[in-house]
């Protein structure tokens, strides 16, 4: 699978494309223009983020991470999360299936 190719970007909101499920994970590609943010929140699962393209912060509970790609950040279950875009972000989002 190209992950460049399933990338779908929106000047109107960040897009999250379910790219796989298996029996303990589900796999999404998500990304966001320039400028969008997807506020941080709670979710009742783990999730790591790999970071493909663009550069911007991540949220994993309280701690803010400067990303570029190749960065990885985990993030524990029922812990905050967000993204603020910088530069187009293009995100692997792995996490538990629930």
């Amino acid at each position: 699978m190209d992950l460049l190719r399933e990338a779908e970007c929106s000047p109107h909101g960040p897009i999250k494309k379910d790219l796989l499920k298996t029996a303990g994970s589900n796999i999404v590609l998500v990304c966001l223009e320039t400028g969008q943010v997807i506020p941080p929140h709670p979710e009742p699962y783990a999730v790591v983020f790999v970071v493909l393209q663009g550069k911007g912060v991540i949220t994993a509970g309280t701690v803010e991470h400067p990303v570029h790609p190749l960065h990885l950040v985990s993030v524990g279950k029922d812990e905050n999360r967000g993204i603020r875009c910088d530069a187009r972000l293009l995100i692997l989002g792995i996490r538990e299936d629930v």
